[in-house]
């Protein structure tokens, strides 16, 4: 337990770092839009490209970790729409539970993994994010689109972001790098790999920063619901399936890691632009975020 912590513990003051820096309105403006956008746009797509391009895959399981990972995600996103009537709630309201029952937070992921285990961490994490995102984007999408909160307008501009989501991107031009034996030539794999250190730090600080206290005021069916299968369900799923699986410890860390996370802070951005109850979704990022400084090293120290 004091393995996972100490290796956890410099992420969540990070995290909170960004909490305390928000409420004092600092460095004030429109500075932290601006860096979020840096990140997600070039920061942590650099960094992914720079861990995919030069891994050496072959020595992650990726057929197993994608049965883990993907075979829990399906089996509780199926979960959450069979019991939509049950949980009363509205279209807009279900969209936001469903994003926070399977969305994840990337740079919370892959800091965790390569504090935990090293550049072994960092590779077995870059291979889930390519695994995850696409899905996840998927079924997110097609959940606005089944509860019908999209127009015509909406749908297409849904797809088209979608195409052009950068960490979908990053993680096919990694992936052909490596395949084809080009990797990172000369001094671009020096400079990618550069800007790929500093996409954590500031990525952790930006989870802070996005972080809405009074939203924890918020206290429905919706929360219970989304914080059960994201912090409970979905690691326990992931375990026992890793477990069967026979993953080895570096490979079943990581998947534990990634399922207990918690959700994205993109989330709410997604929300807000397709019809989602943006709200529900804004105490959904700040419980999870708040609750996984307890429950993710209590899952680490279980498979451990």
């Amino acid at each position: 337990m004091d393995g996972v912590a100490q290796a956890l513990g410099p992420l969540f003051l990070l995290i909170l770092l960004g909490a305390v820096l928000a409420r004092l309105q600092q460095p004030g403006g429109d500075f932290w839009p601006r860096m979020e956008r840096l990140i997600y746009f070039l920061l942590f797509p650099a960094m992914l490209v720079a861990t995919l391009a030069e891994a050496d895959i072959r020595q992650v399981p990726v057929g197993r970790l994608a049965l883990a990972l993907l075979g829990a995600i399906g089996v509780l996103g199926l979960s959450l729409w069979r019991l939509r009537h049950r949980l009363g709630l509205a279209a807009p309201a279900f969209t936001s539970v469903f994003q926070g029952g399977l969305r994840f937070n990337t740079y919370v992921g892959v800091a965790g993994a390569a504090a935990l285990h090293g550049q072994a961490g960092a590779t077995v994490a870059a291979v889930a994010v390519a695994l995850m995102v696409p899905a996840i984007n998927v079924l997110c999408v097609a959940t606005f689109i089944a509860a019908g909160t999209l127009g015509a307008a909406g749908l297409g501009a849904s797809l088209a972001a979608l195409a052009r989501n950068p960490l979908i991107l990053a993680c096919l031009a990694g992936i052909a790098l490596n395949l084809s034996g080009i990797g990172l030539p000369g001094w671009s794999q020096d400079t990618v790999a550069l800007l790929g250190r500093a996409a954590l730090p500031l990525g952790l600080v930006a989870v802070g920063v996005a972080l809405r206290p009074p939203a924890l005021l918020r206290r429905d069916r919706g929360v219970w619901a989304a914080n059960l299968v994201k912090l409970v369900l979905m690691p326990a799923a992931v375990l026992v399936l890793a477990l069967l699986l026979d993953l080895d410890p570096v490979s079943r860390d990581v998947a534990l890691l990634f399922a207990a996370l918690p959700t994205a802070t993109s989330a709410y951005i997604l929300a807000r632009q397709l019809g989602g109850d943006a709200e529900l979704m804004a105490a959904l990022i700040t419980g999870q975020t708040l609750l996984a400084m307890l429950t993710l090293p209590l899952w680490l120290h279980l498979a451990g």
